[in-house]
């Protein structure tokens, strides 16, 4: 959790707040962090969803309230709700997920190959808001979790469904961006 904890429980924390609270060791970040959730190949729900989700993959608590504040004064509620639900539950997912499937890439033996995961999806099929915005924001999680098979198997879906790799990219770069600055948050 952020240094900015104790002080979130009576203000509204948003995103320029977070910037103004990141060390200037960070100070890279508090550029890139302005940067990434402007305009480029994302909605603005898109962009924000992917930012949330990693936020929650990056266990920063003040950071997730921050981009939903930032989000909220910006995307209207209807579309930006389902994506603040799809957000949380592709975090959650793909922190299995990234484990069971890591493990099973980088031990590359074909009997864990074989054998069946046997854990729950079906949220990735009940999805709140657009499958390829879930897609998104799995995508960017896994990126954290670096998750080789997953990140292969979430760019297919993407590529396939007509996601551009404009797209594709901003996605990451919000993930390696939101992860920083959990990062320097947290030190």
């Amino acid at each position: 959790m952020s240094p900015l904890s104790p002080a979130t429980e009576s203000a509204t924390v948003d995103v320029e707040r977070i910037r103004d609270a990141l060390p200037e060791a960070a100070s890279d970040l508090r550029l890139n962090l302005q940067s990434v959730l402007g305009d480029g190949a994302l909605t603005p729900v898109q962009r924000y969803g992917v930012a949330i989700a990693c936020a929650h993959a990056s266990r920063d608590s003040d950071l997730v309230r921050a981009l939903i504040t930032t989000a909220r004064a910006q995307v209207e509620p209807a579309l930006l709700d389902p994506a603040i639900d799809d957000a949380r539950a592709a975090a959650a997912l793909m922190g299995m997920n990234n484990v069971y499937y890591r493990f099973r890439h980088l031990v590359a033996k074909e009997s864990y190959s074989q054998m069946p995961a046997r854990l729950r999806m079906q949220r990735i099929a009940r999805t709140k808001g657009p499958k390829l915005d879930f897609e998104l924001f799995c995508l960017a999680v896994s990126a954290i979790g670096n998750c080789e098979t997953c990140i292969r198997s979430h760019e297919e879906v993407l590529n396939k469904g007509g996601v551009t790799e404009a797209a594709i990219h901003d996605a990451v770069r919000i993930a390696a961006t939101v992860h920083g600055v959990a990062v320097a948050l947290s030190t």
